[in-house]
């Protein structure tokens, strides 16, 4: 009889989210386990929309435990929290998150007087992608510790206005609405023009005006965007609707860089059929998906929704608007018209590229309690337990053979097709109370080859013990962790049992690459 060379006694492979064995309760008082410093931050930051409250955190709590654990691990442990902060704006697309984060990160090191390590200016840089960033990280560092904003703060402020500052960014971003124009993050760092651009020098010059003399500030000959933006803008406005209806005129409003929120201001009137026929081709995909209501209300032809639907479902636009999966959810709750169905539906998988076809036997179990209701933020009405159920639908699908399980207080096993719509199962969930993952484990697991659990975690407690438990040892358990609260369900990191993070499917990739025995390291460096 074998002794060692058995199934149970394969090379378990590791993942970077770690437990450290200290076993804290849940908040719904289930034997938990704590995860450390790193681990509890990425956790965090991944599903952390800034200043929103979750089921059992404030807002303001939220936010001080994230500042908390950037600010500790910016001294102790500068490498990996600078590439967590770069790779949280970037492929991680959480936006707020990471600004905050590098303004933490930089007070932190200053106050310390912590040297080794990427520069503060480094840091600063990489989370500013979008024009409106350098206003944003500017308005969080002076209302949080004051006017004095530090030169290594300026000095990547600058080196990101150099990058990020066009005509057309003006335009959309240099609003009176902002509490920082451009012109007064140009004159508070000091940015000099990139020797590369010789235009910029022009542009920057301009921004000053507009700030400070608006009503003479003429915009440069170097820039053409601005020059036809001008010209529109001294149309008067009875003559603004032709502009709209008259042969190239698309065109004409795209070369002034005039956006659809722009449009119906410069009209002065409603967002017609015309108008958002006129539009549409110079808008950008996630604005497209943000609108299809008002282009069914405004009546757009047939055709022109053709080519808008052809646009929001193309893989490579899927790809390159970097949306997370539950935007097209939102879409297609929110659009009235079923001709925006299969679209939306060809975009949501798309979004979901990174899911894998995962051989054998797979159980699913959704978590759908009470904890998971909540918005994503306060500007969505999308939700954990619909992301969760994005996810886990995505993942029985495209599996060899899977068993898919809603579960709360109970559970209940979900039917479904090969090859039906996400977006039709979605439909066949429900709300189900409480937390009691072990005993929806207990009540589904049949000796199936893996499990994977989407959740908060937050499970009661159990006299059988926590979720995790209730699988055989050399049976992984791939736990999927939607909001990012302090106290796990289970340990992970080793052993079979690994947590994963985030509100997009980039975690996904981990499970092959553990289950081939390889271990799985923090994204950004299995990025690089």
């Amino acid at each position: 009889m074998a002794r060692f060379n058995t199934k149970a006694a394969r090379a378990q492979p590791t993942s970077r989210v770690t437990s450290t064995g200290r076993v804290l309760r849940t908040y719904q008082g289930g034997r938990g386990q704590e995860r450390d410093t790193r681990s509890e931050l990425f956790l965090l930051a991944v599903a952390n929309f800034v200043s929103q409250q979750t089921f059992y955190e404030t807002g303001a709590d939220r936010d001080d435990r994230y500042a908390k654990l950037v600010r500790e691990l910016a001294v102790t442990d500068p490498v990996w929290t600078a590439g967590l902060l770069g790779w949280l704006r970037g492929e991680g697309n959480m936006r707020t998150a990471s600004l905050v984060g590098a303004a933490e990160y930089v007070h932190a090191r200053l106050t310390a007087g912590a040297t080794e390590g990427p520069s503060n200016r480094q840091v600063v840089a990489s989370v500013l992608q979008r024009p409106d960033e350098p206003g944003e990280l500017l308005a969080y560092w002076t209302a949080t510790y004051g006017r004095a904003v530090p030169k290594p703060v300026k000095r990547g402020i600058a080196d990101a206005v150099r990058r990020l500052y066009h005509g057309k960014s003006l335009l959309k971003y240099d609003t009176a609405a902002k509490g920082y124009r451009f012109g007064d993050i140009l004159n508070l760092v000091h940015a000099a023009p990139d020797p590369d651009k010789p235009w910029q020098g022009e542009l920057f010059q301009y921004a000053l005006d507009r700030r400070h003399h608006p009503d003479t500030a003429v915009p440069p000959v170097s820039s053409p965007v601005l020059a036809a933006h001008r010209e529109l803008m001294a149309l008067p406005v009875a003559q603004r609707r032709a502009v709209v209806t008259e042969p190239g005129g698309a065109e004409r409003l795209a070369a002034a860089g005039l956006t659809w929120e722009a449009l119906a201001g410069w009209l002065q009137g409603p967002m017609n059929r015309a108008a958002w026929e006129a539009v549409i081709p110079s808008m950008g995909t996630m604005a497209l998906v943000r609108n299809l209501r008002n282009f069914d209300e405004a009546g757009v032809s047939d055709e022109v929704a053709a080519q808008v639907a052809a646009r929001i479902s193309d893989p490579a636009e899927v790809a390159r608007s970097r949306q997370f999966p539950f935007r097209y959810l939102a879409a297609y709750q929110h659009a009235p018209s079923l001709r925006w169905s299969f679209p939306l539906e060809r975009a949501l998988g798309h979004s979901l590229a990174n899911v894998p076809a995962l051989p054998g036997r797979t159980l699913v179990l959704v978590d759908r309690s009470g904890s998971m209701w909540g918005p994503l933020s306060d500007h969505s009405r999308l939700n954990r337990a619909d992301a969760a159920a994005i996810f886990g639908t995505a993942l029985a699908l495209r599996a060899s053979d899977a068993d898919l399980v809603e579960f709360g207080t109970t559970s209940k096993r979900l039917t479904f097709g090969k090859g039906e719509s996400v977006l039709k199962i979605l439909g066949r969930f429900g709300s189900l109370g409480g937390t009691d993952t072990t005993s929806a484990i207990r009540s589904h697991y049949r000796g199936q080859d893996r499990v994977l659990i989407v959740t908060d975690e937050q499970y009661t407690y159990h006299r059988h013990g926590d979720p995790t438990q209730q699988v055989p040892a050399h049976i992984p358990v791939y736990t999927w962790n939607l909001a990012g609260y302090r106290v796990g369900h289970g340990p992970s990191g080793a052993a079979g049992r690994h947590t994963f993070g985030g509100l997009s499917d980039a975690a996904f990739r981990m499970v092959p690459l553990l289950e081939a025995a390889r271990d799985a390291d923090w994204p950004w460096a299995t990025a690089a």
